[in-house]
């Protein structure tokens, strides 16, 4: 027994050496009773949710001896999702399972990360934060260098047993981040959980030795990182405390397990229910084609009439597309390509006086109007997509202008309508556009995509879009499929999608600019996953990229996509010559 008494005196002596040797690394300040009282209070009355900021955490000659031993001895990789683009280590993305051969090269990493878990930051941090006792093994951390076009779209950070989430900056340390940089930590409001606002509410311009962090809230703690625009490296490394697990102090029975699933079966239950999609805009209601018409197609293809164009369709296509796509020749040539792939490209879509007009608009609206940034700037006849953590862009529906964001939004698309009561003289763009998607509206259009894919378009739905420069993006989203038409004789479970891209300025093709349209097969499809996996941190088991369609001028691309699939549009980086501009175009159609 004396013997066992002995031992744990000597465990308890350990780790009080520890513990004062971690205190010791930290600013004296955390140490102080006041400071961690009006740290607690000022995080808990912080806007738009409980979070803080401390400056000098730790050591300064740690910090840079991290700093070098990072920038000398790990290297970094691009790696780039719908969500981010940075740079992270292949073989020390996640620091929380460092080897011997590691800890060699890398004694300070490996110091500072033990400080970070040790029984005394996390008990700072866990007072301040009024989060809970925190778990000490399961350490959570990753390396990031964001360089120029390096962002983080908008997440919660919900994975696991995540109780806090935490930032330590380590940009150069002798030279002030400066605002303009970019990089910055932005934080949004929630009009209720799981919508976001579309403007940041606060934001951080990081400085080395800075530690921001946040108390994790489902569908509430969204933020991202601001685009770093010009060439300096942003280190940063980003961690997270855990739940307490099994044999630590602070653990209880199921916890972690019953936090994960009220996470899943509430993420379940918002995805089932209707209530959310309210706040959802642009909304996903592809409008019925009348039945005549869809009868008229259905007799005319079966006795093979609309194996060619007349002459009457083909004066009414050639106002707007060029005529090298109207031969029957060349319908034949494509159709039997797009019967064979499932997709087509076609370039210089519209014919020149349409293309020229276009283009010369779009010019003049960047180059001579200033581009609405917050939502608030932006003016009727556009709308911004939300929420998001979904989708942002400018776009055009053909519906009333809304006037707040629970306003409903069932009236029907009515381009026509639209354009009649628009300034026509102020919005020449807007109003050129229009008539566009009138045109692409029309029996004979339709016409002509049935010629093409041999499938009689049932549903509708047109969009205008705006993809501005170091702001929009949509997420990878799986199509919605209509339950309410699978009854019908020759319906297909695949919406046919096209999008007539219309981007005059240049430098999109390597992709560094972002603006492609991606559509891909997800290797993991089991849905639970899906949802709760950490976004942020790159898996290298690829998703299969099977359509990647750069911002370019005057291409129309057409594709038939399944509900297996995910799409998205690439964030548009601050750094692109001008906003990626399209009109987006999708049918559910049937044989």
């Amino acid at each position: 027994m004396k013997r066992s008494s002995e031992n744990s005196n000597d465990s308890s002596k350990i780790q009080v050496t520890e513990d004062g040797k971690a205190k010791s690394l930290f600013n004296s300040k955390l140490w102080d009773p006041e400071f961690r009282d009006q740290m607690k209070d000022t995080i808990t009355n912080n806007k738009p949710y409980e979070w803080g900021t401390i400056t000098d955490l730790v050591d300064d000659e740690l910090l840079r001896a991290v700093r070098k031993e990072i920038e000398t001895e790990i290297s970094f990789s691009t790696k780039e999702t719908d969500i981010y683009r940075l740079n992270q280590s292949g073989d020390l993305a996640n620091l929380s399972n460092l080897d011997d051969e590691n800890l060699k090269r890398l004694p300070n990493l490996y110091k500072l990360r033990s400080i970070l878990y040790s029984n005394e930051f996390r008990k700072f941090m866990a007072y301040i934060t009024q989060s809970g006792k925190l778990s000490e093994s399961k350490r959570d951390l990753n390396i990031a260098i964001y360089n120029k076009n390096c962002h983080l779209l908008p997440h919660d950070d919900v994975v696991g047993s995540r109780r806090i989430s935490y930032i330590l900056y380590l940009p150069e340390p002798d030279r002030k981040w400066k605002d303009h940089y970019g990089g910055g930590l932005r934080l949004y409001d929630s009009k209720k959980e799981n919508v976001p606002y579309n403007d940041p509410f606060a934001k951080l311009v990081p400085q080395f030795n800075q530690i921001a962090f946040f108390k994790i809230q489902p569908g509430l703690s969204f933020h991202d990182v601001e685009e770093v625009v010009v060439d300096k490296n942003r280190l940063s490394l980003q961690g997270w405390f855990h739940i307490p697990q099994e044999g630590e102090d602070g653990y209880i029975e199921n916890e972690e397990k019953e936090w994960i699933q009220n996470y899943i079966t509430k993420l379940t239950e918002e995805d089932a229910s209707d209530e959310l999609k309210q706040y959802e805009f642009p909304k996903d209601d592809r409008s019925l084609i009348s039945s005549s018409l869809i009868k008229e197609f259905e007799k005319s293809f079966k006795d093979f009439e609309f194996t060619k164009l007349t002459d009457n369709d083909i004066k009414l296509l050639k106002d707007f597309i060029s005529e090298e796509y109207l031969t029957n020749e060349k319908i034949a040539e494509i159709q039997e390509e797009f019967i064979a792939n499932s997709t087509i490209n076609l370039s210089s879509f519209l014919n020149d006086e349409k293309s020229e007009l276009l283009k010369n608009l779009i010019k003049h609206e960047e180059l001579q109007n200033e581009c609405p940034n917050l939502t608030k700037d932006v003016k009727n006849p556009w709308k911004v997509a939300s929420p998001i953590h979904k989708w942002k862009f400018m776009y055009i529906d053909g519906k009333p202008e809304l006037k707040d964001d629970n306003q409903e939004d069932n009236e029907g698309s009515n381009f026509k309508l639209l354009r009649e009561t628009i300034d026509q003289e102020r919005l020449k763009l807007e109003n050129e556009l229009i008539k566009v998607v009138e045109f692409l509206k029309s029996k004979t259009f339709k016409k002509f995509i049935l010629l093409l894919t041999k499938m009689i378009p049932i549903t509708e739905q047109i969009l205008i879009r705006r993809f501005r420069s170091g702001n929009d993006f949509t997420m990878a989203n799986r199509i919605e499929l209509n339950k309410y038409l699978e009854n019908i004789e020759g319906y297909i479970a695949s919406i046919l999608e096209a999008t007539l891209c219309l981007t005059p300025s240049t430098n999109w093709e390597d992709g560094t600019n972002g603006g492609y349209e991606v559509f891909m097969a997800e290797v993991d499809d089991n849905a639970v996953n899906i949802d709760i996996k950490d976004t942020t941190v790159y898996d290298n088991k690829h998703d299969s990229v099977l359509i990647n369609n750069n911002a370019s001028w005057n291409t129309f691309s057409l594709a038939l996509i399944d509900d297996s699939l995910l799409e998205f549009v690439k964030y548009v980086s601050f750094n692109a010559k001008g906003s990626r501009w399209d009109i987006k175009m999708k049918w559910d159609v049937k044989e």
